[in-house]
């Protein structure tokens, strides 16, 4: 019984892995789409730039990876704005390929705030 239960959870960890890569893609062929004008705004009521918000969500992402890993996190560069759409996807991947189901949800829900940023 409990190797069936290893199979299920490991089965519902890809599925959840894969429905990340699918997030992490959609959002970061979003943001390479947007003019770079739009990045470079903040958006209406908002302190901060759409770019400033992406880097920080790229960030926290990294920390996720980092701490799946285990490994140390560390900052990320702050690219030019249009490196900003790969920047997201490569340390989404990373969550993907590493993060256990926790780190997905976290994931995803920084994924939906990238989403209401854009």
């Amino acid at each position: 019984m409990d190797e069936q239960h290893d199979e299920l959870g490991a089965a519902a960890l890809a599925a959840a892995r894969a429905e990340l890569v699918r997030s992490v893609d959609l959002q970061a062929g979003r943001v390479r789409a947007l003019p770079l004008t739009r990045l470079e705004r903040a958006a209406e009521g908002q302190p901060r730039t759409r770019a400033e918000q992406l880097h920080e969500a790229a960030q926290a992402l990294a920390d996720l990876a980092a701490d799946a890993e285990g490994r140390p996190r560390r900052p990320l560069p702050v690219l030019a704005v249009h490196g900003l759409g790969d920047q997201l996807a490569v340390v989404g991947h990373d969550v993907a390929a590493a993060g256990d189901a926790a780190a997905l949800a976290a994931a995803h829900e920084l994924l939906a705030r990238v989403r209401g940023a854009l």
